[in-house]
């Protein structure tokens, strides 16, 4: 499952650096309805595959959509990633149990 996540965690990563490198900036919209370069004059985005709007509507929806998913993809992955350890019934059994000292013989010679 871990291996899954991380898999649609970095492609959306990706296809988030595309789609946001692809969208145009706030001045570039500006430039574009003056009739700033291109062939005549006006703006020229009503003819465009988007539509009027242009492309900014679907790229920062698109946009919008993979960053929620990087999002749950991230806290997911942040989730799998902790440690649990064994859950102990009671404080005693999660401290370790004290060996016996080895009892030595009491024949034994003494050392000289």
């Amino acid at each position: 499952m871990h291996a899954i996540v991380l898999t649609v965690h970095i492609v959306v990563c990706l296809m988030l650096v595309g789609f946001i490198l692809i969208q145009h900036g706030k001045g570039a919209d500006a430039g574009a309805a003056f009739g700033g370069g291109g062939s005549g004059g006006g703006g020229g985005a009503s003819g465009s595959l988007f539509g009027s709007q242009g492309s900014a509507s679907f790229l920062s929806r698109t946009s919008a959509i993979l960053a929620a998913i990087f999002f749950t993809t991230s806290l997911t992955l942040a989730y799998f990633s902790v440690d649990r350890p064994e859950k102990a019934e009671s404080v005693t059994q999660s401290v370790p149990a004290q060996q016996k000292a080895e009892e030595t013989p009491a024949d034994l010679p003494e050392l000289p």
